[in-house]
C-alpha cells in the first residue's frame, strides 16, 4: 500500500525546485532488490523536463580501490535500469561512482553502515535564465504564544543562519536560541525536532562539515542547538535533531549571499506540547 501512494504521488509530481531519492544496497553488492526497482520505475513517471544525476556511495568495508569500482557498478546499475524506463523529457546527466569519500556518519554500526550503501538520484528540473522560487518562511516559533503553536507544523527561528560549510551559527541567532530556551524551560512537556538546511551543494546527499569531515552538515547544524541546549538543562529526550539537506530551500536557486545565507538555517517542528 505505501509503495502504491508513493508511486501515485510520485507520478502526478511536478518538481519546483529540487528532490533526491536513494535507494539502498546489501553489503558488497550493486544489484537493485524489488523494493528500489518500484522506487526507480516511480522516479521514471515524474512530470516536466527533468535532470538526473547518479551518485553511487559505499560503506568503509573494502579498499579504496574496490570500494570506488563498487560504487561506481552501483551507479551504473540504477542507470541502466532508468534508461529502460525514463522518456525523452528526463535527460540522465551524470553518473559517478564516490567510493567511501562521502560519508554520511561513521560506519560504527551495521544500521550507520546501511545508510551509505547506496545510491542518490538528484533531480532537478529545467530552469530558465534568471529564474528564481522563494518559499514563503514558515512563521516565528519564538514569536508565538505557545497556545497558538500546532503540534506537527514547522516554524522558523529568526535570524538562526550558519557560518558556510560550518555548524556555528551567526551572532544574530544568538537572540531566538535564548528565546527557545526559555519556552522549554517554561514547557517541561514540550517536545520538538530540530531540522536542519544547508546551500549551495548539489552534489552530495548533504554538505561537508568543514570543521568534522563528513557530509551531514544540515545535521550537525540542528545537532549544535540541541547540544546547546542540553548544557542548559533540557533533556535530550525532549529535542530531535534531523538533517534536511538542501531540499526545501527557501531561495533556489541561490543567486546571490543573501539567498545562501537564508538557506543555511534550522527550523523547528513542535512534536508535543
Amino acid at each position: 500500500m505505501k509503495i502504491f501512494v508513493l508511486f501515485f504521488l510520485l507520478q502526478c509530481l511536478v518538481i519546483k525546485s529540487q528532490m533526491i531519492e536513494s535507494v539502498y544496497f546489501v553489503h558488497d553488492d550493486y544489484k537493485l532488490d524489488k523494493q528500489s526497482q518500484k522506487k526507480l520505475d516511480s522516479l521514471a513517471q515524474l512530470k516536466g523536463n527533468l535532470r538526473f544525476r547518479i551518485f553511487g556511495n559505499c560503506d568503509s568495508t573494502g579498499s579504496i580501490h574496490y570500494n570506488k569500482v563498487l560504487s561506481e557498478n552501483r551507479a551504473n546499475a540504477v542507470k541502466k535500469y532508468l534508461q529502460e524506463k525514463i522518456k525523452t523529457h528526463i535527460t540522465i546527466e551524470n553518473v559517478v561512482g564516490l567510493g567511501e569519500g562521502k560519508q554520511i556518519n561513521d560506519n560504527s554500526s551495521e544500521e550507520l553502515r546501511k545508510k551509505n550503501r547506496r545510491v542518490d538520484i538528484f533531480i532537478d528540473r529545467e530552469w530558465a535564465k534568471g529564474e528564481k522560487i522563494l518559499r514563503k518562511v514558515p512563521p516565528s516559533f519564538v514569536d508565538l504564544s505557545v497556545a497558538e503553536l500546532k503540534v506537527q507544523n514547522t516554524y522558523s527561528l529568526p535570524n538562526v543562519n550558519f557560518i558556510g560549510g560550518r555548524h556555528v551559527w551567526l551572532p544574530g541567532g544568538n537572540e531566538t536560541i535564548l528565546k527557545l530556551l526559555k519556552i522549554l524551560r517554561d514547557n517541561p512537556a514540550m517536545q520538538v525536532e530540530l531540522q536542519g538546511h544547508i546551500c549551495c551543494d548539489y552534489n552530495n546527499f548533504d554538505g561537508e562539515d568543514l570543521d568534522l569531515g563528513t557530509f551531514n552538515l544540515s545535521h550537525t547544524r540542528a545537532d549544535s542547538i540541541k547540544e546547546f541546549l542540553q548544557m542548559q538543562g533540557i533533556d535530550s529526550s525532549r529535542i530531535k535533531a534531523s538533517g534536511q539537506g538542501h531540499l526545501n530551500p527557501v531561495a533556489y536557486p541561490e543567486q546571490t549571499e543573501a539567498d545562501r545565507i537564508m538557506n543555511r538555517r534550522v527550523e523547528i517542528v513542535l512534536l508535543k506540547k
